[in-house]
């Protein structure tokens, strides 16, 4: 007891007394201090007094699939400084392999009574993934928003960058290049992002039935992308669209261990343009995401709802900018 009293005072900046005195419910605390308290014992993880379990803390869940990637560092970066100014407490949930996953973490948010959570690429993206543990949050009235496309029948709040333009200034700008054979590394079939951009380079390129053989899925991994690409490859595609610079950077090795030059022989468009991407060997070629304004959105949007103005049900569009740097080139001559 002596411990938790002595950690919660350290967090809040407030002394023992204080902390003694919020647990026990007594007078003489302001609202401020107070919250800061329950706050701190809600981070610390500790559980509140019975009495007090009904209120829900200033704490916001922030739930991401991986740090490895990172385009969701940056994300959780916005993200959590947009919080902090808005007097919320950010807990980033961070899933690893093996580890604690989505389901099990919605499951402590709603344990430590958070204010709301922002999901970034989670299993709601996933088509045929389960959903059961986003309906508890709906079941119990909890504020959410996701970041990036997702299962429509969810129905919450969205913040997503336009697939569709960012596909068509991928294509447009290899076509300018003289590319005529061009390919997709995608994520999985049920992932909802890729099939909004497979859907949006059917109408750009007018592809057919024919063109099936011009699209690969893969895991959101460098190993996934490098097998996938190397099909791409081998059938003569010279320039390769990805869903993610981590496929890109995938798309790179597998073109080189075939004895390709990047970007010579192939060139290469990644998509987010995340940490790093200036530094690869070549600098890649990409599509920005604009996190920091879409991070600041999410967080508009889940403080909107945490303090009763209504719910946006609409999906919020942002449009992406070309990156041009140098794993894109003219179409090697025939």
């Amino acid at each position: 007891m002596t411990k938790r009293l002595t950690e919660v005072a350290k967090k809040a900046g407030v002394s023992e007394a204080t902390v003694s005195r919020v647990l026990n419910g007594r007078d003489g605390v302001s609202e401020t201090t107070r919250t800061a308290v329950l706050t701190a014992l809600d981070v610390l993880g500790y559980e509140r007094p019975t009495k007090l379990r009904g209120e829900r803390a200033r704490l916001v869940g922030l739930v991401l699939p991986e740090l490895q990637n990172p385009i969701f560092p940056a994300l959780a970066e916005v993200v959590t400084g947009t919080l902090a100014q808005r007097g919320y407490t950010p807990a980033l949930c961070a899933r690893t392999i093996g580890g604690v996953s989505e389901m099990d973490y919605v499951e402590m948010l709603l344990d430590h009574q958070v204010s709301g959570v922002i999901f970034a690429g989670g299993s709601y993206a996933l088509a045929d993934a389960r959903h059961d543990h986003y309906r508890r949050l709906t079941d119990r009235g909890l504020p959410v928003v996701l970041v990036n496309a997702g299962v429509d029948e969810l129905g919450f709040p969205r913040v997503s960058t336009d697939d569709a333009v960012a596909v068509e200034q991928a294509y447009g700008h290899l076509r300018s290049l003289g590319h005529e054979r061009i390919g997709m590394v995608l994520g999985p079939e049920g992932h909802v992002p890729s099939r909004r951009k497979l859907n949006a380079m059917i109408q750009a390129a007018g592809w057919g039935d024919d063109d099936a053989e011009c699209v690969e899925r893969s895991s959101f991994s460098m190993e996934g992308a490098r097998v996938a690409a190397t099909k791409l490859v081998e059938r003569g595609v010279t320039g390769i669209i990805c869903a993610s610079d981590v496929l890109a950077l995938g798309t790179i090795r597998a073109a080189r261990r075939l004895g390709r030059v990047v970007p010579t022989d192939v060139s290469v468009v990644g998509f987010d343009d995340s940490a790093f991407m200036t530094c690869t060997d070549p600098p890649l070629t990409t599509v920005r995401q604009p996190i920091e304004t879409m991070g600041q959105a999410a967080v508009d949007l889940l403080v909107t709802q945490i303090e009763g103005a209504g719910v946006l049900h609409d999906e919020l569009l942002f449009e992406p900018e070309l990156v041009v740097r140098g794993s894109t080139a003219p179409a090697p001559r025939r």
